[in-house]
């Protein structure tokens, strides 16, 4: 597992760099402008919840169990940018409010499984920081204007990399890596960069609770991926806390599309 033989920090700084250089790149090509304003302070802000999630979730799969770490950050990503929607424009439908319960109960069983079953322990404070983190994230990025998309990714990458070197020097965390893990991760930057994009895109076309909860469906293939290639064991408490991340999704979907 990648995670065990690279340093944490290395791993991050060397995605974000990868993915600031391939956005400033098509930006310019594109000849979009530089953020400024509201825009500006947004993807600040994005940068800043990016980096402490994506750091904390790389943490949590790293020291605890894929099929824990993943579900539980995937929900309370989905839930965060929600219910904040809900502070601020009203109250929410019977299947949002439904979606949101069934998804505390899903963090529940999930967090559940015992870890001697593995030997690692749940990683699940790491997947709470996380998951309220990203929240932050889709919350900033779903309020940028429509005036670029590469733009603002420049700036919340520049964010990100700043704070990773720091805390690198100012901690002296290790962050050297082999020449192979180099290219393993620039293709791990680019994939994270386009589904940024996407992100980026989909927020501004349609509504971004529906494109949070579509997003937010990426834990299945993690787990998925988990079970097929690490052959984690899953209890049926953890299955159906996994199943439970499913429904919540689709509950709280449905209940921001027709309420």
């Amino acid at each position: 597992m990648m995670s065990r033989r690279v340093p944490l920090f290395g791993v991050v700084a060397t995605t974000q760099v990868v993915g600031m250089v391939v956005a400033l790149v098509i930006a310019v090509l594109r000849g979009e402008p530089v953020p400024a304003g509201a825009d500006l302070g947004w993807s600040l802000g994005a940068g800043l919840c990016g980096v402490v999630g994506m750091t904390s979730l790389y943490r949590g799969l790293a020291v605890g169990r894929m099929g824990v770490v993943a579900p539980v950050t995937g929900v309370l990503g989905a839930v965060v940018p929600v219910v904040v929607g809900f502070a601020i424009e009203g109250v929410p439908t019977v299947a949002t409010v439904a979606g949101i319960v069934t998804a505390l109960l899903a963090v529940v069983l999930v967090t559940r499984a015992p870890g001697h079953q593995t030997g690692r322990p749940s990683g699940v404070e790491w997947a709470l920081l996380a998951g309220v983190a990203i929240g932050g994230f889709n919350i900033c990025i779903g309020q940028i204007s429509n005036a670029g998309q590469f733009g603002p990714l420049v700036v919340l990458r520049l964010v990100q990399t700043v704070v990773l070197v720091s805390l690198i020097v100012v901690w002296r965390q290790p962050w050297r890596m082999r020449r192979g893990d180099v290219a393993r991760l620039s293709v791990v930057g680019v994939l994270d960069m386009a589904g940024n994009v996407a992100f980026i895109g989909a927020a501004q076309v349609g509504a971004l609770a529906v494109a949070t909860i579509l997003a937010s469906l990426y834990p299945v293939t993690t787990v998925l991926l988990a079970l097929t290639l690490l052959h984690e064991r899953v209890t049926r408490s953890h299955l159906a806390g996994i199943v439970l991340t499913v429904l919540a999704i689709v509950l709280i979907g449905i209940g921001t599309t027709t309420g």
